[in-house]
């Protein structure tokens, strides 16, 4: 005879009967076939057994010495659904077989009995068990998998019908977290969700769901069972709860936060190799576990998966069973590979949302700006045309004017006639005339009278750099405002505050015909704000630097001159200081400093 399989190996068969004789013979019999059998003489010996036996099937015996077999039937079955029954009887009553099936006996035997029909009623009885078992399993997984691909769907459909703002994304990946954990989703106790930053620098901790505890676990647990909820009455609840994000697993994600240049860390590698990873009892083949990690999870054995899009990586999921302790198999990784997809759409669609409406609220910017500050650009081109203008009119003009008013000075001393003193002497003036001349170009920056009032400084930052989006895009520049807010406040003109930014960002483009980057930086100290203005371009030779603001000084890297020597004067009228250097790699940093606004104001030029 074959050995009779039981689904689990601490399963155990009980024989209910108050005679010796019969449980030792089917002791021996069943212990040779592998099993473990235990005793019970009475009903109520049975019902001790249960609870605290992984019983798989009762030899149950109708005449009992408490109560009958056939009246306890019907308990059994009730609650012990799992649990095959073979009655037992020494009476061969057809009315009675028919009873006990009808009432949940899986078979009915008779005393004496030979040990081969024994052996074949135990088998073919647990071989029933196992398919009922088995097929409700299948049952409960179909309708698991129902629900998942119910709910994936409606994560579809809320992705693929509309972009995501950032409260929207919100209540994505909450959704998300929750499939995760319901028992109608993956099961999962925790799920944490971290994202690398905007700038890409940091992976910072975002979200968290899960019990802190097993005593809040068994609090959730219980009340998802009282209230019968499902998957779309937890996420509800989630919503309209409102829970403190500074309290339990959310306290624990908050403090997440890693470098993107821990190139080694389990997080960054996963991320980076787009790879999940399975750290189990503190360790992940090929992986490095930091005991950082293991201590803010407060658990050794978790899986980690990366949320990423074509073009980037942003961020991962973290699942574990830390309070249930439930082994992590091959299919719920692939199950929460599958949830992690859905979390990495909803957030690539968020953040391609939030660039459309920073790149639509830029042009409008731009295009109120233009309209706006016309005079302002046409006077950047005057003050562009007009210094390389100037820069000709000196190197072709200015030297002989010099030579010939000096020379007609030097000839009157030489000279008695009186004709030709007259002729040298208007020769000397009209000399002059012209040198006065060249020198109005120079100063061809109106005398405006400077109007100084209190005014908020970022907005003029943001206003100017605007005025240059167009020619920016066209050249390939990205331009980055480092700006913390709300800034400061200092006591100036704002329009030539206006008019001198728009000339070293001018400059700052102009020097990167092919593309670069332009940085706006603001450091502030108790004294003073320092607006600093970086470029990517190939930067002004050393020999330079000292002459740029000279006036006329042309050069083909850094502006006409002109213009700065208009920036430095305007800063000069704002008791400020200007200076330009090269660049840490590249290009040139300029550096305008202007005093904080303290209440004491000098005055006005």
């Amino acid at each position: 005879m074959q050995p009779i399989q039981l689904i689990n190996p601490d399963e155990v068969i009980v024989v209910v009967d108050d005679s010796p004789d019969i449980f030792i013979l089917f002791q021996d019999f069943l212990s040779s076939q592998g099993f473990t059998v235990l005793h019970a003489t009475t009903a109520a010996e049975l019902f001790n057994l249960l609870p605290t036996s992984n019983v798989a099937l009762a030899l149950l015996d109708i005449g009992l010495p408490d109560r009958s077999g056939i009246e306890i039937l019907p308990e059994l079955v009730l609650h012990y659904p799992d649990l095959a029954i073979i009655m037992i009887t020494g009476t061969a009553d057809l009315q009675t077989a028919l009873s006990c099936l009808r009432l949940g006996a899986d078979d009915y035997l008779t005393k004496p009995m030979h040990l081969v029909d024994l052996y074949h009623a135990i088998n073919a009885t647990l071989e029933k068990r196992r398919l009922v078992i088995d097929n409700r399993i299948y049952q409960q997984k179909l309708e698991t998998t129902n629900v998942r691909t119910q709910f994936l769907h409606q994560l579809n459909l809320k992705m693929n019908t509309a972009y995501l703002s950032s409260a929207e994304l919100d209540d994505v990946l909450q959704a998300i977290l929750v499939g995760i954990t319901a028992g109608e989703g993956l099961q999962f106790n925790r799920a944490f969700l971290a994202l690398f930053d905007q700038e890409h620098q940091i992976l910072q901790g975002r979200l968290a769901i899960g019990p802190s505890s097993r005593e809040e676990a068994g609090r959730v647990w219980e009340e998802i069972k009282i209230k019968d909820l499902h998957l779309s009455d937890i996420i509800q609840n989630f919503k309209d709860s409102k829970q403190d994000t500074g309290q339990g697993v959310n306290q624990i994600i908050r403090e997440l936060s890693i470098p993107a240049t821990a190139t080694e860390h389990t997080l960054i590698r996963a991320c980076a190799e787009r790879k999940s990873v399975f750290v189990e009892h503190g360790q992940a083949p090929n992986y490095p576990v930091t005991a950082q990690l293991l201590d803010l999870l407060q658990g050794d054995t978790f899986i980690i998966v990366p949320l990423f899009s074509p073009s980037q990586s942003l961020g991962v999921i973290i699942a574990d069973n830390f309070i249930t302790q439930r082994p992590i198999s091959a299919g719920d990784i692939m199950d929460l590979e599958i949830f992690a997809s859905q979390a990495s759409l909803a957030i690539e669609h968020s953040y391609l949302y939030t660039s459309i409406l920073h790149k639509m609220q830029e042009l409008e910017d731009v295009t109120q700006e233009l309209e706006k500050n016309k005079d302002l650009l046409v006077d950047a081109e005057r003050y562009a045309a007009l210094g390389h203008m100037s820069a000709q009119l000196v190197h072709a003009i200015r030297n002989p004017i010099t030579s010939i008013g000096g020379t007609a000075t030097l000839l009157t001393r030489k000279v008695t006639d009186p004709d030709i003193l007259k002729f040298l002497d208007r020769m000397a003036q009209d000399a002059a005339k012209i040198e006065s001349t060249l020198e109005d170009l120079f100063n061809f920056v109106a005398e405006d009278e400077t109007e100084k009032t209190s005014q908020p400084l970022y907005p003029l930052i943001r206003k100017s750099v605007m005025l240059l989006y167009g020619t920016m895009k066209k050249q390939g520049i990205i331009y980055k405002l480092n700006l913390n807010e709300p800034g400061p406040s200092l006591h100036i003109d704002g329009q030539k505050i206006r008019q001198m930014l728009l000339h070293l960002f001018r400059n700052a483009v102009e020097a990167m015909p092919n593309g670069g980057l332009l940085s706006i930086n603001v450091k502030q100290d108790p004294e003073s704000v320092s607006i600093i203005i970086a470029d990517s371009g190939i930067g002004i030779p050393n020999a330079n630097i000292a002459r740029v603001t000279d006036p006329f000084f042309t050069t083909k890297i850094y502006g006409t001159g002109m213009g700065l020597t208009l920036v430095k004067k305007i800063v000069a009228e704002h008791q400020g200081t200007f200076s330009l250097q090269p660049g840490p790699v590249s290009g040139t940093v300029a550096t305008v400093t202007l005093p904080l606004d303290n209440g004491s104001y000098p005055p006005t030029s």
